[in-house]
C-alpha cells in the first residue's frame, strides 16, 4: 500500500493518543484557555438577532420527518430568506445554551472536550433587512458583525471550485477552524476530533433547514487559500474548513 494512503488512514485511528503527554499541554501548564469567540473589531457594531421565544412563525418540524426529508440540495429558489430564519439557523447550528466560563460554553452541538473551535462567516447575498456581505456570526451575544464587502462576482464559485451554485444561494454557511482552541487541550490529538466536529455542525444545519423549507449541501471541496481570502482570514491560524449554501428548496 502506497505510504501516504496509509498514513492518512492511520490520521483516522485514535492511536496517536497514547503517545502523547497530555501533562504538557497548554491547559495543563496553566496557560489561560483561547476566548470561546474572536471579539469584533471596535469599528463593528453589533446587529442583534431574535432569539427562540421572539421567532414570529413557528420552526418545529417533527424529528422523524427532518430525517426522512434531509438530503443534499443544490438548486434554489429566487425566494430570499429572512433574518428570522437566518437567527434560527445560526442559533441552531452555534446557538449558545449555557455560557461556563469565557472560554467555553454548552451549545446545541456537541464538540470534544466543550472546545467549540469554529467561527461561522456568512457570504449573504439575498437575506431580508440585511446587506449582502460577508459577516461572522456572535454566538455569545447572539448578533452578526459585518466583516467586508463580497469579492467581485464569480470569484467566490472560483474558489469553491466552479459549484456555481453558492453564489445563487440567499446565504451560504462558511465555517473556520481555529486549531489552537483544541490544541490547548489535546495537542496532536486536536485535529482528528476538529474533523468530527464540524461535521456535527453541519448535520444540525441540515436537519434545521428542513424547518424552513430550504435546503443546503455540505461542501468540502475547495481552493483553501482563495476561500480564505474570500473571507478575510489568515490561513495558518484561522482557516476554512466546511461550507453550506442555503436557499428555498425546490419541491
Amino acid at each position: 500500500m502506497h505510504p501516504t494512503i496509509q498514513d492518512h488512514r492511520n490520521f483516522l485511528k485514535d492511536n496517536l493518543r497514547l503517545s502523547i503527554n497530555f501533562t504538557l499541554t497548554d491547559q495543563n501548564k496553566g496557560i489561560s484557555a483561547p476566548p470561546l469567540q474572536k471579539p469584533r473589531n471596535s469599528n463593528q457594531q453589533e446587529i442583534p438577532l431574535t432569539y427562540p421565544d421572539d421567532w414570529p412563525v413557528d420552526f418545529n418540524i417533527s424529528l422523524q420527518s427532518a430525517i426522512c426529508n434531509r438530503k443534499s440540495r443544490r438548486s434554489f429558489t429566487q425566494e430570499s430568506l429572512s433574518i428570522d430564519e437566518l437567527a434560527f439557523l445560526l442559533w441552531a447550528t452555534q446557538g449558545i445554551r449555557q455560557q461556563i466560563n469565557e472560554s467555553s460554553a454548552f451549545r446545541m452541538v456537541p464538540s470534544a472536550g466543550c472546545r467549540h473551535c469554529f467561527e461561522t462567516y456568512l457570504a449573504v447575498t439575498h437575506i431580508q433587512d440585511l446587506a449582502p456581505g460577508i459577516y461572522r456570526y456572535l454566538p455569545v451575544n447572539h448578533r452578526l458583525v459585518f466583516e467586508k464587502k463580497m469579492s467581485p462576482s464569480g470569484f467566490f464559485s472560483e474558489a469553491a471550485l466552479n459549484q456555481s451554485f453558492v453564489e445563487k444561494a440567499p446565504v451560504t454557511f462558511i465555517w473556520t477552524a481555529i486549531p489552537y482552541r483544541m490544541e490547548w487541550r489535546y495537542d496532536l490529538a486536536a485535529h482528528r476530533v476538529i474533523a468530527m466536529d464540524v461535521g456535527h455542525v453541519c448535520q444540525n444545519l441540515y436537519l434545521a433547514c428542513e424547518a424552513i423549507k430550504a435546503g443546503t449541501c455540505a461542501i468540502a471541496a475547495f481552493h483553501q487559500h482563495k476561500m480564505d481570502q474570500f473571507v478575510g482570514v489568515d490561513g495558518e491560524d484561522e482557516f476554512v474548513i466546511y461550507m453550506a449554501p442555503v436557499g428555498k428548496r425546490r419541491d
